[in-house]
């Protein structure tokens, strides 16, 4: 096989990049109009779909001297895409409905070393793909079926939900673990564990509904105990260093609560004297929904110390601000491992003020929604 061309690759995705839009809805048009039988694999609505596609091969052009993080991204899609019902005979088609899209956007500047550069590109990252889907059908399912054995309601548009796997589903804290409804088929959402992985493998979820949001609203009006989900893979990289034992500072806005509890619980675990932050972050003092559970697990570890901060409401006897605005109020984190977990703006202002607070980058752990 030849070799990847990642300067060709590069120059001629600036040809694409301004047309992303434009770019997925023809491929997949092209997809389905070739191959109608894969339209069963994807949601009804395919505007997130879309979004996806174009970021994946946004990641995998820019990580294509990077072979690492371009190995670890690809596997990762190829175990993850097994729960679509994706083969191995399904990435001739999507290759082929790929170089046409490009060779159509592309128009009289596409060449025959574009061309070839495209196509050994597809081929090696479908080759990782699919050796790393058949490699995890070796030992684990495409997805588990789990069941919901507990639904508790803190607001009109908040739930925390007990889900008890069908077998055991492995994780790490911090992790988060995409679901599927049955009223949604084929639409899956990623939600955070809310809880270290414990002997009785059950999963904790906390769940916002959001506009427009089919699975989330479903979770959280709808299901009730003895409903059945279906779980995918664990994913993402906000776990604990395990050959760290620097100080951690935890700082949760709404429902990114949910992986630094489970990162909270695991940390504890190991050991119960480590210095441990967790500033929790709601807009009234109504939503600090998981507060009592965490005075509990505060009660339980001399090291740690739970810090509620509320936007606003003047009878709060508390920490008043934003999230990023009350980081500079207490000690320096210079020397702390951070995770930062919440609405998309409220990570990207933390991390900023970090930065200006002294934080080295290789310290402040998250994860980009993106990513997901």
């Amino acid at each position: 096989m030849k070799s990847l061309n990642p300067r060709v690759i590069k120059e001629s995705f600036a040809l694409f990049e301004p047309r992303s839009e434009e770019i997925s809805g023809y491929f997949y048009g092209r997809l389905f109009a070739e191959n109608p039988r894969l339209r069963t694999f994807f949601p009804p609505a395919m505007d997130r779909q879309r979004e996806r596609l174009f970021h994946a091969l946004r990641k995998i052009v820019w990580s294509l001297d990077s072979p690492d993080t371009l190995s670890a991204f690809l596997s990762r899609l190829g175990r993850d895409h097994r729960k679509f019902g994706v083969g191995r005979e399904h990435y001739d088609a999507m290759g082929r409905a790929l170089l046409a899209t490009l060779r159509k956007f592309a128009g009289d500047a596409w060449t025959a070393e574009m061309e070839s550069a495209w196509r050994v590109a597809y081929t090696t990252a479908a080759t990782m793909m699919i050796d790393a889907a058949e490699e995890s059908a070796a030992s684990q399912p495409p997805w588990w079926t789990g069941e919901v054995v507990g639904h508790e309601l803190h607001a009109p548009d908040l739930a925390a939900l007990t889900v008890r796997p069908d077998r055991p589903l492995p994780y790490t804290a911090g992790q988060y673990i995409t679901i599927q409804v049955a009223r949604w088929p084929w639409t899956w959402r990623p939600y955070s564990v809310a809880n270290a992985p414990r002997e009785d493998g059950l999963l904790r979820f906390h769940v916002r509904a959001v506009p427009a949001g089919w699975v989330s609203g479903t979770l959280v009006r709808h299901v009730k105990v003895g409903d059945t989900l279906l779980l995918g893979h664990a994913a993402g990289t906000m776990t604990l260093d395990p050959d760290a034992d620097r100080a951690i500072l935890c700082v949760a806005g709404g429902t990114g609560l949910a992986p630094l509890k489970a990162l909270v619980e695991e940390a504890i675990a190991r050991d119960p004297d480590r210095e441990i932050h967790l500033l929790f972050g709601a807009r009234t003092p109504s939503e600090l929904y998981d507060l009592a559970d965490l005075r509990a697990l505060e009660d339980r570890a001399p090291g740690l110390r739970v810090v509620p901060v509320v936007a606003s409401s003047s009878d709060f006897d508390g920490e008043h601000g934003l999230l990023p605005e009350v980081l500079g109020r207490f000690q320096d984190w210079s020397e702390h491992d951070v995770y930062v977990a919440g609405p998309p703006e409220m990570v990207e202002s933390t991390v900023t003020v970090l930065h200006d607070l002294g934080v080295l980058a290789a310290r402040i752990h998250y994860d980009r929604l993106d990513d997901r």
